[in-house]
């Protein structure tokens, strides 16, 4: 199964303090099948190719639903990230 990586951050950003806008983004993510690190600065995730397009919608819904003013997404194949 091929697995991509995706990495994403939902602004506002406060250092050590995220908004409802981020957790919920995450656990977004994390409900549609990707495993989440939560990270400081942004959080990375692992996904089955097929689950990418939902991950991914996922995290943008939840983010804006919850007050994020920008989403930054990055997205790459497995193999580039190895």
């Amino acid at each position: 199964m091929v697995q991509h990586v995706v990495e994403f951050i939902v602004e506002p950003f406060v250092d050590g303090h995220p908004g409802p806008h981020v957790r919920a983004a995450v656990d977004a993510a994390t409900a549609a099948g990707a495993e989440i690190e939560f990270g400081p600065f942004g959080s990375t995730g692992r996904v089955n190719a097929e689950s990418m397009p939902d991950v991914v919608a996922a995290i943008t819904r939840a983010a804006f639903a919850n007050g994020a003013t920008h989403v930054t997404l990055t997205i790459s194949s497995g193999e580039d990230a190895e």
